[in-house]
């Protein structure tokens, strides 16, 4: 009996060697994965000013890096002072940049590179050090050797007043209770409009409210022309980001809309329930049947920029939290959301967001 068990505790051993040695092979955590060669840039010095904030200035490219298992690399920029990148706290108050999966370059403007060179101390209007280096992650990071710029950044003008824009959107044409665009540099402004079914979509553009001095469209609808009767038009329905440039007399319309998600809404995780934009108020809003679950706020129906509450009690949400506002009872709901998103190219999207979700 005694030589019965000894064989199987043998066999058992050799599967059991044999099962390791299969997972061993599994394993990749000790190979060494680096950047096959060096990361490269368009320029390494750098001059900003607010003429440039939104040129391109810098583009880093760098080489695809392979991991041992197949799957998608997820790239990113940091850059640091020269000074924090040596020691035991290396690298730790850098600013990163995510730039994607499988992405090998990316392209910075202007006002970008300048808010990193200030957020990290550089002196304005004088030549500085900056470090830029590569992030690979897959079941690690690793990163490519850096690159040194010498960087001049610029104080951004304080500036203020807006301009307003009376059209279709509003039902009528009221310059009085018009959308108002802020001013977010030197004769640039920004605001946000949606237009609704039924509702047409042209519009001017006034420098007061009223009618001493507007702007209609010129030859193509993107220029502006001062007291021209021909009206500007946006794509159609839906919500914009509108830009106004009154140095170069162009003006853009981007899509762009906040909307409620989470297997509380109709959409679940994946589909956004777009909101709409209240300009008399400066306020998102949606009226929505909810189901018991959670709600989250994201922009554009994706995930790179998104909103979770910490509760359902203080009406506050925060960028890129995991958590989320759970809704106990089912029914039709008005939810309002307010964040203060006037510049965000330059300024970033702040921490927070204010809301209510209200049963009808």
């Amino acid at each position: 009996m005694k030589k019965y068990i000894n064989k199987l505790f043998i066999l058992g051993s050799l599967l059991f060697l044999g099962s390791s040695c299969e997972n061993d092979a599994e394993l990749t955590t000790l190979k060494a994965v680096s950047f096959p060669s060096e990361i490269s840039v368009s320029t390494t010095k750098i001059v900003l000013t607010e003429d440039t904030a939104d040129d391109q200035v810098l583009l880093v490219s760098w080489p695809e890096v392979a991991f041992p298992v197949e799957a998608p690399v997820t790239y990113a920029l940091q850059f640091d002072l020269v000074g924090d990148t040596s020691g035991a706290n290396a690298w730790l108050k850098a600013k990163r940049i995510e730039v994607g999966t499988d992405v090998l370059s990316k392209t910075l403007i202007g006002q970008e590179l300048n808010k990193i060179a200030v957020d990290l101390g550089l002196p304005i209007d004088v030549e500085g050090k900056l470090v830029v280096r590569v992030e690979a992650a897959m079941d690690r990071k690793v990163f490519s050797n850096p690159i040194t710029l010498t960087v001049t950044p610029y104080e951004k003008s304080v500036v203020f007043g807006e301009i307003y824009m009376p059209g279709a959107y509003q039902g009528e044409w009221n310059v009085d209770t018009a959308n108002s665009l802020p001013a977010i540099a030197k004769g640039v402004y920004q605001g946000y409009v949606t237009v609704l079914p039924g509702y047409g979509p042209v519009f001017k553009l006034n420098t007061e409210r009223n009618w001493a001095q507007f702007y209609g469209a010129g030859a193509a609808n993107s220029d502006m022309v001062n007291m021209s009767t021909k009206d500007f038009a946006l794509p159609g329905e839906g919500s914009f980001q509108i830009k106004v440039n009154l140095n170069t007399l162009k003006w853009t319309a981007a899509p762009y809309s906040w909307g409620i998600v989470g297997d509380g809404t109709a959409g679940g995780w994946d589909n956004s329930t777009p909101m709409n934009y209240d300009y008399q108020t400066k306020t998102w809003k949606v009226t929505a049947t909810l189901v018991p679950g959670n709600v989250k706020f994201r922009l554009n129906n994706n995930w790179t920029i998104n909103y979770g509450s910490k509760n359902a009690t203080d009406g506050i949400a925060y960028l890129d939290d995991s958590g989320a506002h759970y809704v106990g009872e089912g029914g039709t709901y008005e939810i309002t959301m307010k964040i203060n998103d006037v510049d965000p190219a330059s300024l970033g999207y702040p921490p927070t967001l204010t809301y209510t979700i209200t049963k009808k």
